[in-house]
């Protein structure tokens, strides 16, 4: 499936009240998100749901695709347009079998490897890194800017870097051939979020015109 990842927003709702978590959530969506991944690891299963339903109907109503983390179960309990897996999470082939082929699922890769292997299993983008240190919750092992391009030369779907980036240290990324950027930090603890992923989105373009 195509899916448009030139901006990839992660969320994290860590520390936010519900509706200033929605609030900075379509304040991103303004500035020009292209995706959405919802990201909650301590939710039940009951809440995710529920908070997955107020994403996505600001998603739907800027046209973004709601992508959910992990959660096959949600994903399908919403209706979202797709899922995320990772190394720990269901493998990608049985993720396939169970959404379906209309929906998008993405796939983490750090290797060329694990890459082609998600590719020939159903993924339709891939998420590379850490590019740089984060500050999110998750652990974090850090990818070489020649593994990635490495993963990009690799495989014919979207790839996008992942880990730590902003628009001031995007520059590491010029010459590569991703499809994206993906930010959580960066757009969600701006004090803007939609100018916040407005200068992210307008620096993946313009190191786009480089390649």
């Amino acid at each position: 499936m195509k899916v448009n990842t030139q901006l990839y927003f992660i969320t994290d709702s860590s520390n936010f009240s519900e509706e200033e978590f929605l609030s900075r959530v379509e304040s991103a969506l303004e500035g020009g998100v292209t995706i959405l991944q919802l990201r909650e690891k301590n939710k039940t299963t009951k809440e995710y749901i529920d908070l997955a339903t107020k994403v996505h109907e600001l998603t739907k109503k800027y046209g973004v695709p709601l992508i959910i983390d992990d959660r096959v179960d949600v994903m399908l309990a919403v209706d979202a347009e797709g899922v995320h897996v990772g190394k720990e999470d269901m493998p990608v082939e049985v993720a396939r079998g169970l959404i379906g082929k209309d929906k998008i699922l993405g796939a983490t890769a750090k290797t060329v490897e694990v890459a082609k292997k998600a590719y020939e299993n159903g993924a339709d983008y891939l998420g590379v890194g850490a590019i740089f240190p984060t500050t999110t919750k998750v652990k974090t092992i850090l990818t070489s800017t020649k593994t990635l391009a490495d993963i990009c030369s690799a495989v014919p779907i979207p790839v996008n870097a992942i880990g730590g980036l902003n628009p001031s240290n995007m520059d590491v990324l010029e010459g590569i051939d991703i499809a994206g950027v993906c930010a959580v930090s960066a757009i969600m603890k701006a004090p803007s979020p939609k100018e916040a992923a407005k200068k992210m989105k307008d620096k993946f373009l313009e190191l786009s015109k480089t390649k």
